[in-house]
């Protein structure tokens, strides 16, 4: 692969954040896990039967140096990335528990206003957790538990069906950090009620029918999520880099490994794209038709004319949790 296509993706195949999905492929194994399993792994969350619906339950944790770097911000995302985990698959959360460690009172009390900010930002309980206060190191994980009425899932996108970007551009970015931020007080332009109700769109949205399959956009970038998608659906797909959503002025290679605060990939059959364009764009989210969903069990890419193969999961699966 020559060009600047085939080394922009060069640089997104072989970055930190998408090697670190291959870490799932390890755990995996050493669970001993089968694919045929009740509850499937590679999702967002682990969506367990529960009467008419689901529950859903996810958990994160975050780096010490993330930690130690922006304390407050670590903690408010403990809250907005679970809460966008179960969003992701038609789910509203419920409440989340928080393990904690710190050096002392002092640096755990920024830890502690974040996910409290974060909590009462989207309306979700800290009901309860763990906390060491006499740690060498700081450090977080924040799981999460939500129920879906019916799923959004990683294993349901189909041949045929289009891909969809959805994407909060109303945010900022976090230097040197590849965090895109519509959500925080940081960036200083969302309120509680807005950001509750823009998550609220993809349940209603798979209560509708109008999906069946969605990923939240997550540090592995836009194509790495793609990616994931399609691995766990069986499937391939065609990604046109020109259609996705993206803030002004925002270099397309920083842009695709961005963390977007709001973020998600969905696929539709070719006419519900359209009315799930509208919910999102009526409520001031970017969202566009990227792509197309195909049998070939690759991610290839499109930009300016050129086309090139990112990832063949038919020769080097990602996470090991395809059918």
């Amino acid at each position: 692969m020559t060009g600047p296509l085939a080394a922009l993706l060069r640089d997104l195949r072989d970055s930190r954040a998408l090697s670190a999905k291959r870490d799932i492929a390890a755990t995996v194994a050493a669970l001993g896990y089968d694919g045929g399993a009740a509850i499937r792994l590679g999702d967002d969350c682990a969506a367990i039967p529960d009467g008419d619906g689901y529950l859903l339950l996810a958990g994160e944790g975050f780096q010490d140096g993330f930690v130690g770097a922006m304390p407050w911000f670590a903690g408010y995302c403990g809250v907005m990335v679970n809460v966008s985990d179960i969003a992701a698959m038609g789910g509203r959360p419920v409440a989340v528990v928080d393990a904690l460690w710190s050096e002392g009172a002092e640096a755990a009390a920024p830890i502690l206003r974040g996910l409290r900010d974060g909590a009462r930002t989207y309306g979700v309980p800290v009901v309860g957790g763990h906390t060491s206060m006499g740690s060498l190191h700081n450090s977080l994980s924040v799981a999460i538990l939500g129920r879906a009425r019916r799923l959004l899932t990683s294993f349901d996108a189909r041949p045929g069906e289009a891909v969809i970007a959805a994407i909060d551009l109303r945010g900022r970015w976090h230097d040197p950090h590849p965090f895109w931020d519509a959500s925080s007080a940081l960036c200083g332009t969302a309120s509680a009620a807005r950001l509750r109700a823009d998550l609220d769109l993809l349940p209603a949205i798979a209560e509708e029918g109008l999906s069946r399959a969605a990923k939240d956009i997550s540090m592995a970038g836009l194509l790495g999520t793609a990616l994931m998608l399609a691995e766990c659906s069986g499937i391939g797909m065609t990604v046109t880099l020109d259609d996705v959503p993206r803030p002004e002025g925002a270099p397309l290679e920083r842009w695709l490994r961005a963390f977007p605060s709001y973020g998600f990939l969905l696929t539709a059959r070719p006419g519900d794209a359209d009315a799930i364009l509208a919910r999102f764009r009526g409520r001031g989210i970017a969202a566009a038709v990227i792509g197309c969903c195909d049998g070939t069990r690759r991610l290839d890419v499109v930009s300016g004319g050129d086309r090139e193969t990112f990832w063949d999961l038919a020769q080097a699966p990602l996470m090991g949790c395809g059918p």
